[in-house]
């Protein structure tokens, strides 16, 4: 299969190519040419599969020059039990008959990032060799909070990569901040980022569209590609997690085939809740795709009334990964909904880059509305399903999930639609302790790693070994730069 910009349909290449190069250089976002359509009989086969074979079977759809022996061993390194902590991988858990959660935090780093940042070094490394690369990938990466963990875990010491990560200073949990400071692996490097994420996320692209910034690290024995979302090797392993919950809920009697079931999805850089439209668009028997936001809600504005505008107020939040102006992978809904109009999506992009807005035409506007519904939910919001979930139902979720699960209870009473859903939970409690400790009622002691204990200890859930691992380890980044600076720290980082 090929894939193609979504600025200019005619930049096309094969799928390792594309995982190989994550952004197209005339700025768009590499997508594939079709939409491979699935039926009730291939959701049959993958029913009673395990994880790793309902991955192979997708991914194999999209990545054709992939055998499916190689995905399948892929699958089985990324999900394996040394990496996660159940069989399930990405289990499904009944709240009640209505209401499903998709936990997507089991792996080692304890976030939804891990289901594709597990797999996507493993496609990339074969990528290089299909392709006959000799230069080492440069991964560069810009992280709200989670991704920069799970890429640096996923590369760590992968032979013919080096991997740089930047993260907003002040803007992420300080758990999170921890996993990302005391990152082992000889190739991994990290700097804070004064500004916000949509600041770091900024930089990573002017880097990556700067031709004398290529050349310059060409001749160095280097080439730049992407971990974020961004990259077509991101969005297809969560394609696959939507496809297993579905046969997970016709398995255990919660559907029956055929059966349309609604997704939730808390999500700031759109990648989460377009997996799922992707998804819908091969045949999954999807209803509604509902898109939480936090008080940043340029999403939520979006969705319902086709005006996308990042001029407003940026609000530092308790679900940090959502705290998010520029939702890149919006560009690829765009372009699908647009007929794949490479000009439209371009003028559109153009628009965001000079006025920090635009508005989409009016059957694009009919499409979104059709396929999505939009909501946020504020911090007090947030904290009041917390505690909901965890004293009326016994589930401790984190603030990300609490985003979801309210949106989705926002929806239900807004339109009285009484389909399955299922509310996506994308990080463990324990990455955002102080938030959930006082949600849940409770005064942190502390506002690190400490509080871990303290979570477990009112809680009794518990920790992921990998966060309890994170106690007493040694810092070893310390980094901070300007924004404007992100390209001389890249430099830097490849002189060694």
């Amino acid at each position: 299969m090929k894939y193609y910009s979504t600025r200019d349909k005619a930049v096309r290449m094969e799928s390792a190519e594309a995982i190989k190069m994550g952004l197209s250089r005339d700025g768009g976002l590499l997508t594939p040419e079709t939409i491979p359509q699935i039926d009730e009989a291939f959701l049959t086969e993958l029913v009673n599969a395990r994880y790793q074979e309902r991955a192979a079977r997708v991914m194999g759809l999209y990545l054709t020059d992939y055998t499916y022996e190689e995905l399948l061993g892929f699958a089985e390194n990324a999900y394996g039990p040394d990496k996660f902590d159940t069989d399930a991988v990405a289990p499904v858990r009944k709240v009640d008959d209505a209401t499903h959660c998709l936990e997507l935090w089991h792996g080692p780093t304890s976030a939804f990032k891990d289901m594709a940042l597990q797999m996507l070094p493993q496609l990339l490394s074969a990528a290089l060799r299909k392709t006959g690369e000799d230069k080492t990938v440069c991964i560069l990466v810009a992280t709200s909070g989670d991704t920069g963990k799970a890429a640096m875990e996923g590369f760590a010491d992968v032979p013919q990569t080096r991997i740089m990560v930047f993260y907003p200073k002040d803007g992420v949990s300080k758990v999170q901040e921890t996993q990302m400071v005391t990152q082992d692996g000889a190739n991994v490097g990290v700097c804070a980022v004064v500004g916000n994420f949509d600041d770091a996320q900024a930089g990573v692209k002017r880097i990556f569209s700067d031709e004398q910034m290529r050349a310059t690290l060409a001749d160095r024995g280097f080439f730049l590609s992407s971990a974020n979302s961004i990259n077509w090797g991101r969005i297809l392993p969560q394609v696959v997690y939507y496809i297993s919950a579905y046969c997970d809920l016709v398995r255990d009697g919660g559907i029956k085939m055929g059966d349309k079931v609604n997704f939730c999805v808390p999500t700031g850089n759109f990648g989460d809740i377009l997996a799922a439209y992707y998804a819908k668009r091969m045949g999954l028997p999807v209803g509604k795709l509902i898109c939480a936001s936090n008080r940043n809600d340029v999403l939520t504005d979006f969705l319902r009334t086709g005006v996308y505008d990042r001029n407003r107020p940026f609000h530092t939040t308790m679900s940090p990964s959502m705290d998010i102006l520029v939702s890149s992978n919006l560009e690829r809904l765009l372009f699908d909904l647009s007929g794949e109009n490479d000009e439209e999506v371009k003028g559109y992009m153009a628009a965001l880059s000079k006025d920090g807005k635009y508005e989409v035409s009016d059957a694009i506007k009919t499409a979104v509305k059709e396929q999505y519904w939009g909501g946020f939910c504020d911090e007090a919001g947030t904290a009041a399903t917390i505690a909901d979930y965890y004293k009326n139902k016994g589930y401790l979720i984190d603030t990300h999930t609490a985003v979801a699960a309210n949106v989705m209870e926002q929806y239900r009473k807004a339109t009285g639609d009484e389909t399955v859903t299922v509310f996506v939970s994308t990080a463990s409690p324990y990455k955002f302790c102080n938030h959930v400790l006082t949600a849940i009622g409770e005064t942190p002691v502390g506002d690190g790693v400490e509080l871990l204990d303290q979570l477990n200890a009112v809680s009794g859930v518990t920790v992921p070994r990998r966060l309890a691992a994170l106690k007493g380890k040694a810092q070893r980044f310390d980094m901070t730069a300007e924004k404007q600076n992100m390209d001389n720290v890249v430099l830097d980082f490849l002189k060694k």
